[in-house]
């Protein structure tokens, strides 16, 4: 969706929503301390403590920075308020900074980082040109431009003919350097690489017309990052536009149905486990 297609109210409810999100995520992150302080009560004898609960609520730069921007800006993030929360939720109840990747660049990305303060987040955008446009306004963000090698109009042959490139299988698959599988993104900056996601955040590339890369290769390989983790946990990945034929399909074939746990609006979120499953023939 757009943000030139949203009504002028709809833009005052999703810039205020957001506004309210993240002042939530200021108010949970900030240091809750607890310390003892002893007083002389009056008339006593003794010495009594008691117990003090401090807050500290000193915002980072990037939260002020989005509390400005989507207080002041008739642009809002694309996606609807009960979408957003879903990744708010998980990121809240991981109780931590998260490494969060996100492939896509726009008006929400001051949104996404301002979510978690502290943590590392990540973002991958297909044109040189809006990164530079976007970074601009805001030069705390950390993006790459990414160089994809697939269109959307040969996604149904990809599909297909994955499965005979024996790089490309889910015993096998790898990304950096994987010229042989087209669905791999094999030329992303090492950190990408060399981090473990705990997030990931499927809104991009371009995916609406036939010469546009995409999200074939994105969704691919996210599944990769995901099943080749070898911390504890699962990753949590999530794909935006599954009303679109080519992501609800990809969806299907690597992020797999049974690791299916929510889904609102036109967005699903998938909690995916590593795989040791050496014999495995097919990713789902």
């Amino acid at each position: 969706m757009k943000n030139r297609y949203l009504v002028p109210e709809r833009r005052w409810f999703v810039g205020l929503a957001v506004v309210g999100l993240i002042g939530a995520v200021l108010f949970l992150s900030n240091a809750i301390r607890t310390s003892e302080t002893s007083y002389v009560c009056p008339g006593a004898l003794g010495i009594r403590s008691k117990t003090r609960t401090e807050f500290s609520y000193d915002a980072s730069p990037i939260q002020l920075r989005a509390i400005m921007h989507y207080a002041t800006s008739r642009v809002v993030p694309q996606q609807s308020v009960s979408e957003i929360k879903i990744s708010l939720d998980v990121i809240k109840s991981l109780g931590r900074p998260i490494n969060f990747l996100v492939f896509g660049l726009g008006h929400d990305s001051l949104m996404w980082a301002s979510f978690n303060p502290g943590g590392t987040t990540v973002f991958l955008e297909e044109d040189p040109k809006w990164v530079h446009s976007i970074l601009k306004d805001a030069p705390g963000l950390r993006a790459h431009t990414v160089r994809y090698r697939t269109q959307l109009r040969d996604a149904k042959g990809l599909i297909t003919s994955y499965r005979s490139e024996p790089s490309c299988s889910p015993t096998k698959a790898y990304l950096r350097g994987n010229e042989a599988c087209k669905l791999a993104l094999e030329n992303l900056p090492d950190e990408v690489y060399e981090t473990e996601w705990d997030m990931i955040m499927i809104d991009a590339p371009k995916g609406y017309f036939a010469e546009a890369p995409g999200r074939m290769a994105a969704v691919f390989s996210a599944a990769v990052m995901a099943r080749n983790r070898k911390g504890s946990g699962v990753t949590h990945v999530f794909l935006h536009d599954v009303d679109r034929k080519v992501e609800k399909v990809y969806a299907e074939e690597f992020l797999c149905k049974k690791n299916l746990v929510k889904g609102v609006g036109r967005l699903w979120h998938f909690e995916i486990p590593p795989s040791n499953d050496t014999r495995a023939s097919r990713f789902c």
